[in-house]
């Protein structure tokens, strides 16, 4: 590939359900681990957006402002750009799975670099075939499922809801946060959470519905507005 390979802004949102985000990759990623830039923004760009609500959802809010979500995929892009003749060599580790642990290593190198020793959740190290790296960020979570249920319109409603979103998030057992964040807002399927997070497929399963089900009653009990 010649010069420095960019990520494209407009580059295809990914759509497919967790059980098939990797379907049709494998013939990208043999073409992009041959220097076919196409196939390799291509290729990138399927998990774009999946990505980069893992970036907005682990940032630490002191960062805000500072660092820049399409900053972050920017780098991973560059780094996926010079390791993917490895990874196409031989490498049995999902490729969502694969370009989701690089940008977790960009962000944890971020954080490490900006707040050194005031990091907080950001210092657990990342391992290739499990979990690590930042924890979601109760606030940006909150900040989220908000955006998806009320109206812009209604400042003062989103405000409460917020609040209170975010008290249950920070009252959720850890895992349990995580698996949710896991599930709904990065779409990853079950067995990749089980894998990430040290837990078996039906423990996982289990955190989740407990995880939705504390969330739906806050949410069908909402200031100002009747059950979804």
């Amino acid at each position: 590939m010649n010069g420095s390979p960019r990520l494209p802004e407009d580059a295809r949102q990914d759509s497919a359900a967790p059980d098939s985000i990797d379907d049709g990759a494998d013939q990208l990623v043999q073409a992009a681990g041959s220097g076919d830039a196409e196939a390799l923004a291509e290729l990138f760009g399927q998990h774009r957006s999946r990505l980069r609500m893992m970036v907005q959802l682990r940032l630490d809010r002191r960062l805000t402002g500072r660092i820049d979500p399409s900053d972050v995929l920017q780098d991973t892009f560059l780094e996926v750009s010079r390791r993917i003749p490895e990874y196409a060599a031989g490498n049995d580790m999902p490729i969502h799975l694969w370009l989701r642990f690089l940008t977790m290593q960009r962000l944890l190198q971020l954080h490490r670099r900006h707040l050194g020793a005031k990091m907080r959740n950001a210092g657990r190290e990342i391992s290739l075939h499990g979990g690590g790296g930042p924890h979601a960020e109760s606030a940006s979570v909150a900040a989220q499922l908000v955006g998806r249920v009320s109206s812009p319109s209604q400042q003062a409603v989103r405000a409460e809801l917020q609040q209170k979103l975010e008290a249950a998030l920070n009252e959720m057992d850890p895992i349990d946060r995580e698996v949710l964040v896991l599930r709904h807002f990065e779409q990853l399927g079950n067995n990749d959470v089980a894998q990430l997070l040290g837990l078996g497929k039906t423990a996982a399963s289990n955190r989740y519905v407990r995880a939705l089900k504390r969330l739906k009653h806050i949410l069908e009990h909402r200031p100002g507005s009747d059950p979804p």
